[in-house]
């Protein structure tokens, strides 16, 4: 036995070793009750909080049971939505009554992603607004909705999808402080927002997917030459083959706009 452990270069005394069990049951206890108290603390704050409480486990053994109990892994907590009501998707009488909003998704060709805010009125099909940028926050989608209420007045309703952006806190008040009705449309059901949705397809398959952007400003200014286009060039058939910014002029009233 002393010739081969030589041999093998391990001590005499390791093929007599017998490994202790080890009982995690308090362990998995405490961790898991802390845990459950602080959903948001990682493992820096649980060793804290179980030292402090002066418990024996160490640090290796606490991160032990804190992997082979998978809370290393990103933690991602739900948000419950408020109950939806299915609303049928009725075509405004007159323009800047109803207006829709969505997001869409693209990158440039260095593969850097970027975010379009798309805001149509549903009378006119008019493209209103096309807010492009990395990131597009609830204040960017707020400060974006302030500008274009400068330019074409108040709408009496804004039917939006159930995106974290879109149903943040910040626009919940700027929509009450500026009494508008937030209407948003169940969880996966896309077709209670059909006319952005249109809209979405045609501007990528007319656009996002039919150039190469090498940056931000030719985004920019690519979407916009096209959103002038599709406003006061391109015949829609929804409308009789009338271009948006033309329907909205032959059917505009005195009250259209809101004050």
């Amino acid at each position: 036995m002393r010739r081969a452990c030589r041999l093998l270069g391990l001590s005499t005394s390791a093929p007599y070793y017998q490994p202790r069990g080890r009982d995690d049951a308090p362990v998995i206890d405490a961790v898991s009750k802390h845990v459950t108290d602080n959903p948001g603390h990682g493992f820096g704050l649980l060793y804290d909080s179980l030292r402090a409480d002066r418990q024996p486990w160490g640090k290796s053994w606490l991160w032990r049971v804190y992997k082979q109990l998978r809370l290393n892994l990103p933690r991602r907590s739900k948000r419950r939505l408020p109950a939806r009501i299915a609303r049928p998707l009725d075509i405004p009488e007159r323009p800047n009554e109803t207006w829709s909003a969505d997001f869409m998704a693209d990158a440039l060709w260095s593969g850097r992603r970027f975010r379009t805010f798309n805001v149509i009125d549903d009378f006119s099909r008019e493209a209103l607004r096309i807010e492009i940028d990395t990131s597009l926050p609830s204040g960017r989608v707020v400060r974006a909705l302030d500008e274009l209420i400068e330019l074409r007045g108040r709408p009496q309703r804004l039917r939006l999808d159930n995106g974290p952006e879109l149903i943040s806190h910040a626009l919940a008040q700027w929509a009450q402080k500026n009494l508008i009705e937030l209407c948003f449309i169940q969880p996966g059901k896309p077709t209670q927002n059909a006319l952005i949705e249109r809209f979405n397809r045609t501007m990528r398959t007319e656009v996002l997917d039919r150039y190469i952007f090498n940056s931000m400003s030719e985004v920019r200014q690519m979407l916009e030459d096209w959103r002038h286009r599709y406003n006061h060039q391109r015949p829609h058939s929804a409308l009789g083959g009338v271009p948006p910014a033309r329907y909205a002029v032959a059917h505009s009233t005195p009250s259209s706009t809101s004050e």
